[in-house]
């Protein structure tokens, strides 16, 4: 024993009598070069984690388009999302998690002298695409934003930009990375590329979708960039049934979609339909509902008030498709360009076609892409209510209608169309802190850290208000 104690004193006197200790600073398990490829991988699963949950603390956007509903707990349906901080949770998440790590993965494929040409330019066009769609994001959920000396670390207190300034410039960025994509060259790789496993051409669709969205989200506004940007990129946009952006989860976790989490893992007995959307299915007997939805526990169909609490039982649930842990999270999709095809029409851009064939195009792919039948897609856009020549309204509220229903669980997608189009109109729920969120408050660390910026972007916008109409918001 005592040999032990006189080893160990040992070790001890000759270590305090070491000079220079500064290698136990040195973090051996630490990369000591991080590749870009993942950092990609990060920065979109942590855009679509955000975009697809339906956490409290995360996402709540399901229920500013009334498409869910909560058993028990009413805050978030009544539209309040400051108590749980959401809007700081969503600034962080598009700010820190997805364009610090695009930033990063640019920089360093860009500093990287050994990478084939035509692969690295796609690559940096493939990150610019991803960094335009995330400000997009950020922009049209809180209007003016940081941007020119957003995340500079030598900006501790970043100005805001005008928001359709940054628009305009976002635009014309996304059309030179458009350009700089070389379809026959690689990007990513298939396992780094969690949209499009590598498939450069896709990318190119991708970007001329995103152009068309962003053009039609000012066309009230700015009917004359909304049709150049519009007609610039049709040709190139998604045009096939098959075109899908989407993220493929994992059936294990931490891969997994978070919405498993959130209703299967958690045991949450909370969330369910909306009696608004469910009513709407059940009138129209739509096709998608077994696709949106399971039965309750009496064999029905039933959609629960917003703000009010409701007996679980007796509601609808998501369905296991959306519960699945590997249900894939949707970004854009053949349906939404078809119904914007409709609108251009109906706006006098340059498209072939009709507003009708479109519409009905994304009507029947919405439907067929939830589990529906050709022939049950025929028999609902036969219906007089559907159809595109006989249903109610002016084409604003056909479209929006039935965008609205085919947007189900793209809740950010949803909020945007909905802010647009202004139908369908929905009463708002019971004892709703606000009028209808037509964008979120500005997060309350931005108030107290960057409290003169803040400010001045607050008063610039006309407050900072859940009410206050976003730039392109003018009906």
């Amino acid at each position: 024993m005592k040999k032990i104690i006189i080893a160990l004193s040992l070790l001890l006197f000759l270590g305090a009598c070491t000079k220079d200790i500064t290698r136990f600073n040195e973090e051996t398990k630490r990369a000591s070069k991080i590749p870009p490829g993942p950092l990609f991988s990060n920065a979109i699963k942590g855009l679509s984690d955000g975009l697809a949950s339906a956490a409290v603390g995360t996402n709540i956007l399901r229920h500013f388009v009334k498409h869910w509903a909560q058993a028990v707990i009413q805050d978030e349906t009544q539209f309040d999302y400051i108590s749980r901080a959401v809007n700081d949770a969503w600034w962080a998440r598009m700010y820190r998690d997805v364009l610090n790590d695009l930033k990063e993965c640019e920089r360093l494929i860009a500093a990287d002298e050994t990478m084939n040409a035509a692969q690295k330019a796609n690559q940096l066009a493939m990150i610019e695409m991803m960094q335009v769609y995330t400000y997009a994001i950020l922009i049209n959920t809180f209007g003016d934003v940081p941007y020119t000396e957003a995340l500079d670390d030598n900006q501790l207190f970043p100005v805001y930009d005008d928001a359709k300034t940054v628009y305009a410039d976002l635009l014309k960025r996304l059309s030179a990375a458009i350009q700089k994509v070389n379809a026959s060259a690689p990007g990513f790789s298939a396992t780094e590329d969690l949209i499009f496993q590598g498939n450069s051409a896709q990318w190119v669709k991708f970007g001329n979708s995103l152009k068309i969205r962003m053009a039609m989200t000012i066309a009230d506004v700015d009917i004359a960039t909304a049709r150049t940007a519009f007609e610039e990129a049709e040709p190139g946009a998604m045009n096939l049934t098959s075109d899908i952006a989407q993220v493929k989860y994992l059936s294990t976790p931490p891969n997994n979609n978070p919405l498993y989490n959130q209703l299967v893992l958690a045991n949450r007995t909370d969330f369910i339909a909306s009696v608004d959307l469910m009513d709407k299915l059940n009138q129209l007997d739509d096709p998608r509902k077994p696709g949106f939805f399971g039965l309750n526990n009496a064999g029905q169909y039933v959609g629960g008030i917003l703000g009010i609490g409701n007996d679980y039982a007796r509601m609808s649930k998501p369905s296991a498709r959306v519960a699945a842990p590997d249900a894939p999270n949707v970004l854009m999709d053949y349906a939404e360009m078809e119904f914007y095809r409709a609108e251009a029409k109906e706006r006098g851009f340059t498209v072939s076609g009709s507003a009708e064939t479109h519409y009905h195009n994304a009507v029947r792919s919405s439907i067929l892409h939830w589990g529906g039948s050709q022939a049950q897609a025929d028999s609902y856009l036969a219906r007089p209510e559907v159809a595109y020549g006989t249903a109610s309204g002016n084409w604003k509220e056909k479209i929006g209608v039935q965008k609205w229903i085919a947007l189900y669980n793209r809740p950010f997608e949803c909020w945007l169309e909905f802010r647009r189009l202004d139908y369908p109109v929905l009463p708002l729920p019971i004892n709703a802190v606000s009028g209808f969120p037509t964008r979120m408050r500005y997060p309350g660390n931005e108030q107290q850290l960057n409290g003169t910026n803040y400010t001045n972007a607050a008063a610039k916008i006309g407050g900072d208000k859940t009410e206050t109409k976003l730039f392109w918001d003018i009906y």
